[in-house]
């Protein structure tokens, strides 16, 4: 089964590109099978992770920020792939 986790947040005024590197330099003990980094207007940074596992199992996901450069809690979502497009 393969498993994504979406973790978005949103930075602090004019620290979009700051929080985006942030992320980009997080490292985990475990490497996902894949990883990807998206930015929307409002500095917002998403990055999904997709991974080998069941739905629940325990997975490395990246942390909180430091406060002064997020403007709220960072969401998280988790997400089971149920099949692509034919």
């Amino acid at each position: 089964m393969t498993v994504a986790l979406m973790w978005e947040a949103r930075a602090a005024e004019g620290r979009g590109e700051e929080l985006l590197a942030w992320a980009r330099e997080q490292r985990f003990d475990a490497a996902p099978l894949r990883r990807e980094y998206f930015r929307a207007p409002g500095d917002r940074v998403l990055v999904i992770t997709w991974w080998d596992a069941a739905y629940d199992a325990e997975l490395p996901e990246l942390p909180d920020p430091a406060p002064e450069l997020v403007t709220r809690a960072v969401h998280r979502w988790r997400f089971e792939s149920v099949g692509g497009a034919d």
